[in-house]
Protein backbone atom coordinates (compact mmCIF):
# COMPACT_ATOMS: atom_id res chain seq x y z
CA UNK A 1 0.00 0.00 0.00
CA UNK A 2 1.49 3.34 -0.83
CA UNK A 3 -0.98 5.72 -1.69
CA UNK A 4 -0.71 9.08 1.04
CA UNK A 5 -2.62 11.88 1.97
CA UNK A 6 -1.63 15.15 3.20
CA UNK A 7 -2.00 17.39 6.05
CA UNK A 8 -1.36 21.02 5.93
CA UNK A 9 -0.17 22.70 9.04
CA UNK A 10 -0.94 26.20 10.37
CA UNK A 11 2.28 27.25 9.30
CA UNK A 12 1.24 26.17 6.06
CA UNK A 13 3.93 23.03 6.09
CA UNK A 14 2.87 19.71 4.36
CA UNK A 15 2.81 16.61 6.45
CA UNK A 16 2.43 13.37 4.71
CA UNK A 17 0.64 10.29 6.28
CA UNK A 18 1.38 7.10 4.44
CA UNK A 19 -1.51 4.50 4.02
CA UNK A 20 -0.61 1.49 6.50
CA UNK A 21 -2.13 -1.92 7.21
CA UNK A 22 -4.43 -2.96 9.86
CA UNK A 23 -2.25 -5.23 12.48
CA UNK A 24 -4.82 -7.26 12.38
CA UNK A 25 -8.81 -7.61 11.65
CA UNK A 26 -9.99 -7.05 15.10
CA UNK A 27 -8.34 -3.47 15.54
CA UNK A 28 -10.83 -2.61 12.47
CA UNK A 29 -13.62 -4.77 13.99
CA UNK A 30 -13.64 -2.51 17.49
CA UNK A 31 -13.28 0.88 15.71
CA UNK A 32 -16.47 0.32 13.85
CA UNK A 33 -18.20 -0.56 17.12
CA UNK A 34 -16.32 2.60 18.73
CA UNK A 35 -17.14 4.90 15.62
CA UNK A 36 -19.82 4.02 13.89
CA UNK A 37 -19.83 6.70 11.96
CA UNK A 38 -16.73 5.22 9.94
CA UNK A 39 -19.70 3.33 7.82
CA UNK A 40 -20.41 6.22 5.94
CA UNK A 41 -23.88 6.92 6.80
CA UNK A 42 -23.53 10.36 4.61
CA UNK A 43 -21.91 8.59 1.80
CA UNK A 44 -24.64 5.59 1.85
CA UNK A 45 -28.02 7.87 1.21
CA UNK A 46 -26.88 12.05 1.02
CA UNK A 47 -30.08 13.00 1.04
CA UNK A 48 -30.75 11.20 4.51
CA UNK A 49 -27.69 10.33 6.04
CA UNK A 50 -27.62 7.02 7.64
CA UNK A 51 -27.25 6.50 11.42
CA UNK A 52 -26.11 3.30 13.14
CA UNK A 53 -27.32 1.58 16.66
CA UNK A 54 -24.83 -1.32 17.27
CA UNK A 55 -27.25 -4.18 18.61
CA UNK A 56 -23.97 -6.64 19.11
CA UNK A 57 -20.99 -7.54 17.52
CA UNK A 58 -20.01 -11.52 17.33
CA UNK A 59 -24.04 -11.83 16.90
CA UNK A 60 -24.95 -15.81 16.62
CA UNK A 61 -26.58 -16.67 13.68
CA UNK A 62 -28.64 -19.80 13.87
CA UNK A 63 -29.53 -22.44 10.97
CA UNK A 64 -32.98 -23.73 12.76
CA UNK A 65 -35.62 -22.88 15.42
CA UNK A 66 -34.58 -23.25 19.33
CA UNK A 67 -30.83 -23.62 18.58
CA UNK A 68 -27.86 -22.30 19.28
CA UNK A 69 -25.82 -20.02 16.57
CA UNK A 70 -23.87 -21.99 13.73
CA UNK A 71 -22.35 -18.53 12.95
CA UNK A 72 -21.43 -15.05 14.55
CA UNK A 73 -21.53 -12.06 12.80
CA UNK A 74 -18.84 -9.65 13.00
CA UNK A 75 -21.82 -6.42 13.75
CA UNK A 76 -25.29 -6.06 13.67
CA UNK A 77 -26.37 -2.06 13.23
CA UNK A 78 -29.73 -1.12 12.56
CA UNK A 79 -30.20 2.43 11.17
CA UNK A 80 -32.77 5.18 11.94
CA UNK A 81 -34.89 2.94 9.52
CA UNK A 82 -35.24 0.62 11.31
CA UNK A 83 -33.42 -1.60 8.36
CA UNK A 84 -31.02 -4.73 9.99
CA UNK A 85 -27.06 -3.74 8.81
CA UNK A 86 -25.24 -7.05 8.59
CA UNK A 87 -21.25 -6.23 8.55
CA UNK A 88 -18.72 -8.63 7.76
CA UNK A 89 -15.17 -6.88 8.43
CA UNK A 90 -11.78 -8.30 6.47
CA UNK A 91 -8.62 -7.18 5.68
CA UNK A 92 -7.22 -7.39 1.87
CA UNK A 93 -5.05 -9.64 2.63
CA UNK A 94 -7.42 -12.12 4.01
CA UNK A 95 -7.78 -14.57 1.42
CA UNK A 96 -11.48 -15.15 2.50
CA UNK A 97 -12.12 -11.42 0.72
CA UNK A 98 -12.38 -12.54 -2.44
CA UNK A 99 -15.60 -14.90 -2.70
CA UNK A 100 -15.76 -16.96 0.76
CA UNK A 101 -16.84 -13.63 2.53
CA UNK A 102 -20.01 -13.29 -0.15
CA UNK A 103 -20.96 -16.60 0.78
CA UNK A 104 -20.48 -16.05 4.59
CA UNK A 105 -22.72 -13.16 3.88
CA UNK A 106 -26.20 -14.58 2.03
CA UNK A 107 -25.68 -17.35 5.02
CA UNK A 108 -25.82 -14.56 7.34
CA UNK A 109 -28.70 -13.04 6.36
CA UNK A 110 -30.74 -16.03 4.80
CA UNK A 111 -30.85 -17.55 8.15
CA UNK A 112 -30.86 -14.28 10.28
CA UNK A 113 -33.77 -12.87 8.74
CA UNK A 114 -35.93 -15.96 9.38
CA UNK A 115 -34.25 -17.04 12.42
CA UNK A 116 -33.94 -13.99 14.52
CA UNK A 117 -37.15 -13.32 16.34
CA UNK A 118 -37.75 -9.11 17.61
CA UNK A 119 -36.97 -10.80 20.88
CA UNK A 120 -33.68 -12.27 20.33
CA UNK A 121 -32.37 -8.22 18.71
CA UNK A 122 -34.01 -6.44 21.82
CA UNK A 123 -32.45 -8.85 24.06
CA UNK A 124 -28.93 -8.74 22.28
CA UNK A 125 -28.92 -5.36 22.52
CA UNK A 126 -30.06 -5.11 26.19
CA UNK A 127 -26.81 -7.76 26.87
CA UNK A 128 -24.36 -5.32 24.42
CA UNK A 129 -25.29 -2.70 26.54
CA UNK A 130 -25.24 -4.29 29.95
CA UNK A 131 -21.56 -5.39 29.30
CA UNK A 132 -20.24 -2.40 28.62
CA UNK A 133 -22.25 -0.10 31.09
CA UNK A 134 -24.79 1.84 28.97
CA UNK A 135 -28.24 2.72 29.82
CA UNK A 136 -29.93 0.44 27.11
CA UNK A 137 -33.31 2.65 27.11
CA UNK A 138 -31.54 6.46 26.96
CA UNK A 139 -29.21 5.44 24.14
CA UNK A 140 -32.65 4.40 22.07
CA UNK A 141 -33.89 6.98 23.40
CA UNK A 142 -31.40 9.05 22.09
CA UNK A 143 -31.68 7.48 19.00
CA UNK A 144 -35.24 7.32 18.01
CA UNK A 145 -35.38 11.19 19.15
CA UNK A 146 -37.75 12.92 20.70
CA UNK A 147 -40.62 12.42 18.02
CA UNK A 148 -39.86 8.94 17.78
CA UNK A 149 -41.57 5.87 19.85
CA UNK A 150 -38.95 2.94 21.00
CA UNK A 151 -41.66 -0.02 21.08
CA UNK A 152 -42.39 1.54 17.31
CA UNK A 153 -38.88 1.45 16.41
CA UNK A 154 -38.53 -2.64 17.13
CA UNK A 155 -41.61 -3.13 15.34
CA UNK A 156 -40.06 -1.83 12.25
CA UNK A 157 -37.00 -3.60 12.82
CA UNK A 158 -39.54 -7.17 13.23
CA UNK A 159 -41.36 -5.80 9.70
CA UNK A 160 -37.97 -5.24 7.96
CA UNK A 161 -36.67 -8.41 8.95
CA UNK A 162 -40.11 -10.30 7.82
CA UNK A 163 -39.43 -8.54 4.42
CA UNK A 164 -36.18 -9.17 3.56
CA UNK A 165 -35.47 -5.55 3.91
CA UNK A 166 -31.76 -5.63 5.67
CA UNK A 167 -28.74 -3.83 4.25
CA UNK A 168 -25.11 -6.12 3.71
CA UNK A 169 -22.58 -4.65 4.53
CA UNK A 170 -18.66 -5.58 3.58
CA UNK A 171 -16.13 -3.79 4.96
CA UNK A 172 -12.53 -3.59 4.31
CA UNK A 173 -9.09 -1.38 4.43
CA UNK A 174 -9.26 -2.53 0.24
CA UNK A 175 -12.27 -3.86 -1.71
CA UNK A 176 -10.66 -6.21 -3.95
CA UNK A 177 -11.98 -5.61 -8.16
CA UNK A 178 -13.59 -9.34 -7.66
CA UNK A 179 -15.57 -8.22 -4.59
CA UNK A 180 -16.56 -4.88 -6.12
CA UNK A 181 -18.20 -6.49 -9.11
CA UNK A 182 -19.98 -9.20 -6.98
CA UNK A 183 -21.23 -6.69 -4.95
CA UNK A 184 -22.73 -4.38 -7.82
CA UNK A 185 -24.30 -7.11 -9.24
CA UNK A 186 -26.10 -8.23 -5.80
CA UNK A 187 -26.59 -4.78 -5.30
CA UNK A 188 -28.43 -4.11 -8.92
CA UNK A 189 -30.04 -7.81 -8.35
CA UNK A 190 -31.37 -8.42 -4.77
CA UNK A 191 -34.50 -6.80 -3.73
CA UNK A 192 -35.46 -5.12 -1.43
CA UNK A 193 -32.16 -6.10 0.10
CA UNK A 194 -29.34 -3.43 -0.89
CA UNK A 195 -25.72 -5.01 -1.02
CA UNK A 196 -22.21 -2.34 0.06
CA UNK A 197 -19.04 -2.48 0.27
CA UNK A 198 -17.68 0.06 2.24
CA UNK A 199 -13.44 0.62 2.19
CA UNK A 200 -11.56 2.42 5.72
CA UNK A 201 -8.07 3.12 4.49
CA UNK A 202 -6.00 3.89 7.55
CA UNK A 203 -3.45 6.40 7.40
CA UNK A 204 -0.23 7.17 9.38
CA UNK A 205 2.53 9.95 10.19
CA UNK A 206 3.93 12.38 12.47
CA UNK A 207 2.57 10.27 15.29
CA UNK A 208 -0.94 10.71 14.04
CA UNK A 209 -3.74 8.10 12.57
CA UNK A 210 -6.37 9.36 9.79
CA UNK A 211 -9.05 7.16 9.08
CA UNK A 212 -10.89 7.75 5.33
CA UNK A 213 -14.25 5.88 4.87
CA UNK A 214 -15.55 5.08 0.92
CA UNK A 215 -18.68 3.06 -0.35
CA UNK A 216 -18.25 0.95 -3.45
CA UNK A 217 -20.28 -0.98 -4.83
CA UNK A 218 -23.22 1.32 -5.42
CA UNK A 219 -24.85 1.75 -9.05
CA UNK A 220 -26.79 4.77 -9.85
CA UNK A 221 -29.60 2.17 -10.78
CA UNK A 222 -29.82 0.26 -7.87
CA UNK A 223 -29.24 3.25 -5.74
CA UNK A 224 -32.26 4.98 -7.68
CA UNK A 225 -34.53 2.11 -7.27
CA UNK A 226 -34.12 1.43 -3.64
CA UNK A 227 -34.43 5.32 -2.60
CA UNK A 228 -37.26 5.75 -4.03
CA UNK A 229 -38.84 2.98 -0.80
CA UNK A 230 -36.73 4.59 1.83
CA UNK A 231 -39.45 6.48 3.52
CA UNK A 232 -42.75 4.50 3.11
CA UNK A 233 -45.47 6.15 5.05
CA UNK A 234 -48.99 4.44 5.97
CA UNK A 235 -52.04 6.00 6.44
CA UNK A 236 -55.83 4.50 6.27
CA UNK A 237 -56.38 4.70 2.62
CA UNK A 238 -53.10 3.04 1.55
CA UNK A 239 -53.17 0.19 4.40
CA UNK A 240 -56.67 -0.41 3.50
CA UNK A 241 -56.21 -0.43 -0.05
CA UNK A 242 -53.19 -2.80 0.08
CA UNK A 243 -55.72 -5.52 2.56
CA UNK A 244 -58.06 -5.02 -0.26
CA UNK A 245 -55.55 -5.76 -2.76
CA UNK A 246 -54.16 -8.86 -1.33
CA UNK A 247 -56.36 -10.28 1.68
CA UNK A 248 -60.24 -11.99 1.24
CA UNK A 249 -62.82 -9.61 1.92
CA UNK A 250 -63.69 -10.83 5.68
CA UNK A 251 -60.20 -10.06 6.63
CA UNK A 252 -60.36 -6.31 5.41
CA UNK A 253 -63.75 -6.11 6.94
CA UNK A 254 -62.26 -7.40 10.39
CA UNK A 255 -59.20 -4.80 10.04
CA UNK A 256 -61.56 -2.02 9.13
CA UNK A 257 -63.43 -2.85 12.64
CA UNK A 258 -60.47 -2.51 14.39
CA UNK A 259 -59.36 0.49 13.20
CA UNK A 260 -62.73 1.99 13.47
CA UNK A 261 -63.12 0.87 17.07
CA UNK A 262 -60.10 2.25 18.23
CA UNK A 263 -61.03 5.39 16.81
CA UNK A 264 -63.90 5.31 18.69
CA UNK A 265 -61.94 4.72 21.82
CA UNK A 266 -59.85 7.89 20.89
CA UNK A 267 -56.63 5.80 20.98
CA UNK A 268 -53.81 6.90 19.74
CA UNK A 269 -52.96 5.33 16.00
CA UNK A 270 -49.68 5.36 14.70
CA UNK A 271 -48.73 4.03 11.30
CA UNK A 272 -45.84 1.89 10.24
CA UNK A 273 -43.42 2.69 7.89
CA UNK A 274 -42.52 -0.52 6.03
CA UNK A 275 -42.41 -1.39 2.55
CA UNK A 276 -43.80 -5.03 2.17
CA UNK A 277 -46.19 -4.32 5.37
CA UNK A 278 -47.93 -1.63 6.32
CA UNK A 279 -49.17 -1.55 9.88
CA UNK A 280 -50.91 0.51 12.57
CA UNK A 281 -51.24 0.43 15.95
CA UNK A 282 -53.51 1.80 18.69
CA UNK A 283 -52.19 3.11 21.83
CA UNK A 284 -54.03 4.05 25.21
CA UNK A 285 -52.42 7.68 26.14
CA UNK A 286 -53.52 7.65 30.03
CA UNK A 287 -51.95 10.97 31.37
CA UNK A 288 -48.39 10.70 31.08
CA UNK A 289 -48.62 7.18 29.95
CA UNK A 290 -48.66 5.08 27.09
CA UNK A 291 -50.61 1.45 27.01
CA UNK A 292 -49.10 -0.50 24.91
CA UNK A 293 -51.91 -3.00 23.02
CA UNK A 294 -51.64 -4.58 19.03
CA UNK A 295 -50.34 -4.15 16.07
CA UNK A 296 -52.97 -4.96 12.68
CA UNK A 297 -50.50 -5.73 9.48
CA UNK A 298 -51.71 -5.65 6.07
CA UNK A 299 -50.69 -9.03 5.58
CA UNK A 300 -53.53 -9.70 8.30
CA UNK A 301 -51.29 -10.69 11.23
CA UNK A 302 -51.64 -9.44 14.32
CA UNK A 303 -48.91 -8.48 16.42
CA UNK A 304 -49.54 -8.57 20.76
CA UNK A 305 -47.30 -6.23 22.48
CA UNK A 306 -47.34 -8.10 25.90
CA UNK A 307 -43.48 -7.22 26.04
CA UNK A 308 -44.17 -3.84 25.84
CA UNK A 309 -47.11 -3.86 28.24
CA UNK A 310 -44.81 -1.87 31.01
CA UNK A 311 -47.44 0.60 32.60
CA UNK A 312 -49.76 -0.08 35.54
CA UNK A 313 -51.81 -2.53 35.49
CA UNK A 314 -50.47 -4.36 32.70
CA UNK A 315 -46.93 -4.35 33.66
CA UNK A 316 -47.79 -7.54 36.58
CA UNK A 317 -47.99 -10.92 34.46
CA UNK A 318 -51.26 -11.64 36.37
CA UNK A 319 -52.71 -8.81 34.36
CA UNK A 320 -51.13 -9.80 31.11
CA UNK A 321 -52.08 -13.35 32.59
CA UNK A 322 -56.44 -12.50 32.47
CA UNK A 323 -56.37 -10.59 29.10
CA UNK A 324 -54.79 -13.45 27.04
CA UNK A 325 -57.36 -15.56 29.04
CA UNK A 326 -60.26 -13.50 27.21
CA UNK A 327 -58.30 -13.53 24.20
CA UNK A 328 -57.46 -17.06 23.97
CA UNK A 329 -61.49 -17.27 23.96
CA UNK A 330 -61.26 -15.65 20.84
CA UNK A 331 -60.74 -19.22 18.86
CA UNK A 332 -59.37 -22.26 19.64
CA UNK A 333 -56.12 -21.51 17.24
CA UNK A 334 -55.16 -18.70 19.90
CA UNK A 335 -52.29 -20.24 22.06
CA UNK A 336 -51.30 -18.18 24.64
CA UNK A 337 -49.20 -19.71 27.70
CA UNK A 338 -47.22 -17.55 30.29
CA UNK A 339 -44.03 -17.87 28.10
CA UNK A 340 -45.37 -15.37 25.39
CA UNK A 341 -47.18 -13.20 27.74
CA UNK A 342 -43.40 -11.11 27.80
CA UNK A 343 -42.89 -11.20 24.44
CA UNK A 344 -44.72 -10.05 20.96
CA UNK A 345 -46.80 -13.10 20.17
CA UNK A 346 -48.49 -13.23 16.46
CA UNK A 347 -52.37 -14.41 15.72
CA UNK A 348 -54.06 -13.81 12.43
CA UNK A 349 -57.06 -11.92 11.30
CA UNK A 350 -58.42 -15.22 9.71
CA UNK A 351 -58.48 -17.01 12.63
CA UNK A 352 -61.50 -14.51 13.68
CA UNK A 353 -64.10 -17.05 11.55
CA UNK A 354 -67.47 -15.15 12.36
CA UNK A 355 -68.45 -11.91 13.63
CA UNK A 356 -68.59 -13.39 17.12
CA UNK A 357 -64.95 -13.97 17.53
CA UNK A 358 -64.09 -10.65 16.71
CA UNK A 359 -66.69 -8.97 18.87
CA UNK A 360 -64.84 -11.29 21.32
CA UNK A 361 -61.27 -10.36 20.73
CA UNK A 362 -62.86 -6.48 20.90
CA UNK A 363 -64.20 -6.77 23.79
CA UNK A 364 -61.10 -8.57 25.45
CA UNK A 365 -59.25 -4.93 24.78
CA UNK A 366 -62.72 -3.51 26.18
CA UNK A 367 -61.83 -4.82 29.25
CA UNK A 368 -58.07 -3.94 28.79
CA UNK A 369 -59.06 0.14 28.85
CA UNK A 370 -61.56 -0.63 31.38
CA UNK A 371 -59.18 -1.88 33.76
CA UNK A 372 -57.15 1.22 32.75
CA UNK A 373 -59.23 3.57 33.87
CA UNK A 374 -60.03 1.48 36.98
CA UNK A 375 -56.80 3.23 38.21
CA UNK A 376 -58.72 6.33 38.52
CA UNK A 377 -56.66 8.27 35.55
CA UNK A 378 -55.99 11.85 35.56
CA UNK A 379 -58.20 14.60 34.41
CA UNK A 380 -58.36 15.04 30.43
CA UNK A 381 -56.98 11.48 29.41
CA UNK A 382 -57.50 10.83 26.87
CA UNK A 383 -58.41 7.06 26.87
CA UNK A 384 -62.36 7.56 25.81
CA UNK A 385 -65.31 5.99 27.51
CA UNK A 386 -67.36 5.06 24.62
CA UNK A 387 -67.88 1.36 23.70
Amino acid sequence: MTGKIYLLDEDASLRAMVETPYEAESLLQSLLSEHPDLLAGDQIRPSSPRRWLLVSRELAVPDEVGVGGRWALDHLFIDQDGIPTLVEVKRSTNSQIRREVVGQMLDYAANGTIYWSPEQVTAAYERRCEREGIDAEALLGEFVGPDGDPETFWQTVKTNLQAGRVRLMFVADEIPRELRRIIEFLNEQMDPAEVIGVEVKQFEGSGRVALVPRVVGQTVEAEQRKSVRESTSWDVSSFMKRMAEQRPEHEVQAAQRLLEWAERQNLQIKWGRGVKNGSFTPKAVDGGATHNMFSVYTDSTIQLQFSAMKEPPFAALEMRRSLADRLEGVSPQVKLPDEKLSEWPVIRLGWFADREALDRFIQAWQWFLDSIRDLEPAEGDSVGPER
